[in-house]
């Protein structure tokens, strides 16, 4: 199972929210600069994070973005759930674009079918605040890279 690298940086973006100091404002710029990513980019996920109720964006001069929810209360594989476009791991997930023929008797679906449930299951099983109990260490890597700069 891959996730898309869109599911990759929104849960960054969760994690990097989720390691500041009682819930301080943080802007697109200084994600971008700790992961070194593309802003633009960044923006389309905080976007839908925000409509995804993750996020709350505050517009305006002293605005940012901060969680909207405790890390406790964020799922991780319900917000993989959310932000991957779908599952699609192999041709025959794809009811319209399955082209195989022999899809109608290939147990090879039901054994990926099966492992991609016993994926989700697992992230199922984790908050964002279980993420980062290792705040501190967190904290010490992604300021670096903003003082490295």
């Amino acid at each position: 199972m891959r996730l898309t690298q869109y599911t990759d940086y929104s849960l960054r973006v969760l994690l990097y929210l989720g390691v500041r100091d009682n819930n301080k404002l943080s802007n697109i710029k200084e994600i971008a600069e700790a992961y070194n990513i593309s802003k633009n980019h960044l923006m389309k996920i905080i976007h839908e994070l925000g409509k995804l109720g993750l996020i709350e964006t505050i517009r305006g001069r002293n605005g940012g973005i901060r969680l909207a929810q405790l890390p406790k209360d964020i799922n991780i594989g319900k917000v993989v759930r959310q932000t991957e476009e779908d599952f699609h791991i192999v041709e025959c997930f794809d009811r319209e674009g399955n082209f195989c023929i022999i899809s109608p008797v290939c147990k090879l679906k039901n054994v990926l079918h099966e492992a991609m449930q016993a994926f989700i299951k697992v992230l199922d099983q984790y908050t964002l605040e279980d993420l980062i109990q290792n705040k501190d260490d967190l904290n010490l890597l992604l300021l670096s890279q903003k003082n490295e700069e």
